[in-house]
């Protein structure tokens, strides 16, 4: 069975697998001329909370053949393994600590007043949040490579002084097709000055893991989901005759851990609330102790606790590399995996709107606990064929992907050794 055989027979098994979006004939676009395909595509496509072990599930067929075919690893997230704070250290090679984006909420005493949070447009198109890191598709435009970014964190700001070449304003309602079909149209209006990187967003796999858990029906249908989208994104590059140029290289920024109901380190029962405040709450959390109360508040935090452990800033553990940012709080608090920090305000607050407190799933914790590591494929010109990596870092992708687009990388926290057995 040839390769393209291979790729519509998988693509009909994740249709019948139970995928909520049937697919739609791929968009083909015109040819690109041979002249204009010298130089090599390199796509970085990201599943939000895909576990490195659901490779393996039976799911994801279109996938697992780029992972046969190509090389594969469970990668390990940077600390805390939340989304914005993981997706910037894949582009910039740069850990939370160094990048800025220390998690998903966060303040920063040179910015007063405001609270970044995943839900603040206005933050999250804020420059100054992201300007302590230039992510990879920065750098390749400086040095005249074109790049397109389809949702990626932080690839709706303006960094480094410059844009993507193409990028979109993210809609989390834009089903997994309708993305894939628009890196497409990008791919067909630069034909003339071709993209040499792009990017690629779906978070739907991480959504079904909040809500139902990660060994749920639904984390699998959502799965198979986007291997449908990744399955018509092959199609699609082969429909246009960049698929032998193209290398794909899949990730993730962290993985799922089942959250019991019942499990959660409610903050009362350890510390008086009234004499601190805190930012971000779940599987971690920034504590500023009010003026006055600093030395009571640490020694009430500090202590042996059940399910959570607390640290001063600068005694946090060196293997979690974090700690020196100012955008990090004087204490901060991680949660035992499968655990959730709140408060009895927070849980009052969700049973009066009528949130019923069930069995999900959760990310952000250590990022050393195996239901953290995050899926790697790489597939393409670049990369060997049937080769399995030893667990890395993330920020290791970075310097991979300078290598395989053919930049200068920025001095980064990342290294290529750990990778470069992938490639050719």
């Amino acid at each position: 069975m040839t390769v393209l055989s291979r790729f519509a027979a998988f693509l009909a098994i994740a249709v019948l697998s139970g995928c909520a979006t049937a697919p739609r004939p791929v968009a083909e676009g015109p040819p690109v001329q041979a002249a204009k395909v010298k130089a090599p595509l390199t796509i970085l496509i990201s599943i939000d909370g895909f576990r490195a072990d659901y490779l393996d599930r039976g799911d994801t067929p279109a996938m697992k053949a780029l992972a046969d075919d190509g090389v594969r690893a469970a990668m390990r997230p940077s600390f805390p393994s939340l989304t914005f704070p993981n997706h910037y250290a894949l582009v910039t090679g740069m850990r939370p600590d160094h990048n800025g984006i220390v998690s998903n909420t966060m303040e920063d005493p040179q910015i007063p007043g405001v609270t970044f949070t995943l839900s603040n447009r206005d933050a999250v198109t804020d420059t100054r949040w992201w300007s302590m890191a230039t992510p990879i598709w920065s750098t390749a435009e400086k040095q005249g490579v074109r790049a397109g970014t389809m949702f990626w964190p932080g690839s709706e700001a303006e960094i480094a002084g410059v844009r993507p070449t193409k990028w979109a304003v993210f809609d989390q309602k834009k089903p997994s097709n309708d993305r894939v079909d628009t890196l497409l149209s990008w791919l067909d209006e630069t034909r003339d000055a071709p993209l040499g990187l792009a990017t690629l967003y779906f978070d739907i796999v991480d959504s079904a893991g909040h809500k139902y858990g990660p060994d749920s029906p639904e984390v699998r249908k959502a799965s198979a989901d986007v291997d449908v989208a990744i399955a018509r994104l092959v199609e699609g590059l082969k429909a246009r005759g960049l698929y032998d140029r193209t290398n794909l290289i899949i990730v993730a920024d962290h993985g799922m851990a089942p959250l019991p109901a019942s499990q959660r380190v409610v903050l009362d029962d350890s510390v008086d609330l009234s004499k601190l405040r805190y930012v971000g709450l779940g599987a971690i959390a920034s504590l500023y102790p009010k003026p006055g109360e600093e030395k009571a508040v640490t020694a009430a935090l500090v202590r042996p606790h059940p399910h959570m452990t607390c640290w001063e800033k600068a005694k946090i553990p060196a293997r979690l590399h974090y700690g020196t940012n100012r955008r990090i709080g004087p204490i901060v608090c991680s949660a035992q995996t499968g655990w959730y920090i709140t408060t009895a305000a927070s849980q009052k607050k969700r049973e009066g709107e009528g949130g019923e407190m069930r069995d999900g799933g959760a990310h952000g914790f250590d990022n050393a606990d195996p239901l953290m590591q995050a899926v790697f494929v790489a597939h393409g010109p670049a990369f060997k064929s049937g080769k399995t990596l030893p667990v890395f870092d993330n920020v290791d992708v970075y310097p991979l992907l300078a290598k395989v687009i053919g930049v200068k990388p920025e001095k980064v926290d990342g290294e290529l050794a750990p990778v470069k057995a992938a490639l050719r």
